[in-house]
């Protein structure tokens, strides 16, 4: 799949000027990890609202790669962005200090959650909103962690795929460092994301793309070529993780209820 990057830059910029123009807001900030989706965010606001406008967040935890910090700074030093770091390490310890028995991926999504902490309070220390780094493949197989690293204000991103965002990496002079690293989470050492989902993002995107974009029905799928034990994998993956994709599930009561019948702009005033 091949996308028209200088089209889609565009789009998604004026998609960062509008949104923050309707809300009343002039900045964002960003979690900047040193991987491939905060950097495509992060540059894209740069270029749609300013490098002065935007204020990127390093947010190291004990055990961070430290060629995460090197490539997240590598970003911010081309771009001329704010920027600073905070060290995750006392906030998520503060609260594991009692709870010895978790398991690594209970500490992951803590430290994707103390990240997530760490950006909404300095999105009012800087009267900004929060920018999301969650792509398309991500969302859509439920591949983060919720109120963590999915969360955001506004997400420029949400429509692109893992393969997408790489083309448009690329067009956008994203630091070839970036652009060449194994995919990760930096959660703990040695995780990276197609070792943790068993499959690579060029097979589940094309996959997905069939799916989601075209509606393509499974069977007709699996006679295309498509491996049947993959394409029932990924559907499920897609099933199980739909909570993820919604907001809080409200009872209906009224005759006007806030998720059920509050989505238009006038309903907002706009």
């Amino acid at each position: 799949m091949k996308i028209h990057c200088e089209l889609t830059a565009r789009i998604l910029e004026g998609f960062i000027r509008d949104e923050l123009s309707k809300a009343g807001f002039t900045r964002v900030v960003v979690g900047l990890s040193g991987g491939i989706d905060s950097a495509v965010s992060c540059v894209l606001a740069a270029r749609a609202l300013g490098p002065e406008n935007v204020h990127a967040i390093m947010m190291p935890y004990k055990t961070s790669s430290q060629e995460s910090l090197t490539d997240a700074q590598a970003v911010v030093d081309r771009f001329r962005t704010e920027s600073e770091t905070v060290d995750i390490t006392r906030i998520v310890d503060g609260y594991f200090g009692s709870q010895a028995e978790a398991s690594t991926l209970r500490r992951g999504n803590a430290m994707a959650r103390a990240r997530m902490i760490v950006l909404f309070d300095k999105s009012m220390e800087h009267r900004a909103l929060v920018l999301g780094t969650s792509n398309k493949t991500e969302l859509l197989l439920g591949y983060g962690t919720l109120y963590g690293d999915m969360a955001s204000a506004i997400n420029p991103i949400g429509d692109l795929y893992k393969t997408d965002i790489f083309q448009l990496a690329a067009h956008l002079n994203v630091p070839e460092s970036i652009l060449i690293k194994k995919p990760t989470a930096d959660l703990w050492a040695g995780q990276s994301d197609e070792a943790e989902l068993g499959f690579t993002y060029a097979a589940v995107d094309e996959l997905l793309y069939e799916l989601i974009d075209r509606r393509s029905l499974p069977e007709k799928l699996v006679q295309k070529g498509f491996d049947e034990s993959f394409v029932h994998q990924v559907i499920r993956k897609i099933q199980g993780s739909q909570f993820k994709r919604r907001g809080p599930v409200i009872c209906k009561l009224s005759p006007r209820s806030v998720t059920h019948d509050f989505h238009y702009l006038r309903d907002w005033g706009l």
